[in-house]
């Protein structure tokens, strides 16, 4: 049987940020049977570098050791995985990027928050950049969703936002392909955002027709959970789409939540890019982001 994720990348920088990215990332790796690959930028511009040689080298050296580690604790986690570790220079986000497609990477892991400061290697906007341009799933994590040991990283209830827009399709059969591996739960969520429609004066009318569109695009992600057998259940609540996420994940002490990175556009849109990026930088959980262009799993 071929495996969900075949190939991981974890980009580290030995920032607790970094650190907290890849543990989820091994943990992953581990429950699905991915082969994991580290890797540490050094940061450098597309011109002359700013560095002298002593000092790209002093950071050439720290980023082998902030690899290093990584692959440590995940032989030491689990000694059946295959770990592949690599240095480059470069522009942080285009090197996780082309690393990933040339090593055809499934799923990239990253913590949202990394150094800051002249010996950067990753910053949080690296991921946000990654998450802009990645063709592949990135398991976006913050710093306080970090695990007090490998052992302690959850995978057992998801939040799986939904639109029945494409972007919002293929994050669904993610997470459930997700859910159906790791033997989780899934919950389906539609957020009705009456908000563009105040100006048509059809405050009545409209919101009808997003509750019937919500509900549909729930029922789309139940049923197609039951028919591999993930438990699934769905709700559909009213508010600002960012806040109505993450109120439902908090709620509903999900460990996971995935959701797509674009949606609807035009007057009927509630899950845009935007919206994906604004629940990365304040949910308390993982987030695992899905592009449209992403394969499914």
């Amino acid at each position: 049987m071929s495996r969900l994720i075949e190939r991981l990348l974890i980009p580290t920088d030995a920032s607790d940020g970094a650190l907290s990215g890849a543990r989820h990332g091994i943990a992953l790796a581990s429950r699905t049977g991915a082969d994991v690959h580290v890797l540490s930028v050094v940061e450098v511009g597309h011109g002359p570098s700013e560095y002298d040689d002593d000092l790209l080298s002093s950071l050439e050296a720290q980023a082998d050791e902030a690899v290093d580690a990584v692959a440590e604790l995940a032989r030491a986690h689990d000694e059946k995985l295959e770990v592949t570790t690599a240095v480059r220079r470069g522009v942080p986000f285009q090197s996780i990027r082309e690393y990933a497609n040339r090593r055809e990477i499934d799923v990239i892991a990253m913590g949202t928050k990394g150094r800051t400061g002249i010996d950067r290697i990753l910053l949080g906007s690296v991921t946000e950049n990654v998450l802009r341009t990645a063709r592949t799933p990135v398991l976006a994590v913050p710093p306080n969703a970090d695990a007090p040991a490998l052992e302690d990283v959850a995978f057992e209830r998801f939040l799986l936002p939904t639109d029945g827009s494409d972007g919002a399709e293929i994050a669904a059969e993610w997470g459930i392909a997700l859910a159906d591996r790791l033997g989780s739960t899934v919950h389906a969520l539609s957020a009705l955002d009456p908000s563009p429609f105040s100006a048509l004066g059809e405050e009545d009318e409209v919101p009808e027709a997003l509750e019937h569109r919500g509900e549909a695009a729930v029922a789309s992600v139940r049923e197609r959970a039951s028919e591999v057998g993930v438990d699934a259940t769905g709700s559909i609540e009213s508010g600002s789409p960012t806040d109505v996420v993450l109120a439902s994940a908090a709620d509903r002490d999900v460990d996971l939540i995935v959701m797509g990175t674009h949606g609807r556009t035009g007057v009927g849109q509630w899950f845009l890019g935007s919206v994906t990026e604004n629940v990365v930088r304040q949910a308390d959980v993982p987030v695992f982001c899905v592009p449209v262009s992403a394969e499914s799993p």
